[in-house]
């Protein structure tokens, strides 16, 4: 049995689904100990987009378009919050 055989297109489609099925458990701790959710946390959106990233190759592996141009979407937003975060998440406060 080859590694063909074994990493099928389903392989990435259940991959993608715990992936993003899990990546809301960090935030939801964070959330809990702090008891405020004024953050999104950067594990839980590397976890989301990396789901993403499985989401979109089982979709260009199996053909299916609309899953395809939601998560490549979902992608982009995701993205570009990450992108923000890091950018404002270093600004000093000016409140004070």
């Amino acid at each position: 049995m080859g590694i063909d055989q074994l990493i099928t297109p389903n392989t990435f489609g259940f991959i993608a689904a715990a992936l993003t099925t899990i990546a809301f458990i960090p935030q939801v701790i964070k959330t809990w100990k702090s008891k405020k959710a004024d953050d999104v946390s950067i594990v839980m959106l590397l976890m989301f987009i990396t789901g993403l990233l499985f989401w979109i190759i089982y979709a260009i592996e199996t053909n299916a378009l609309p899953v395809l141009i939601a998560n490549i979407i979902t992608f982009i937003l995701n993205v570009t919050i990450l992108t923000l975060k890091l950018i404002y998440g270093k600004q000093p406060s000016t409140a004070g």
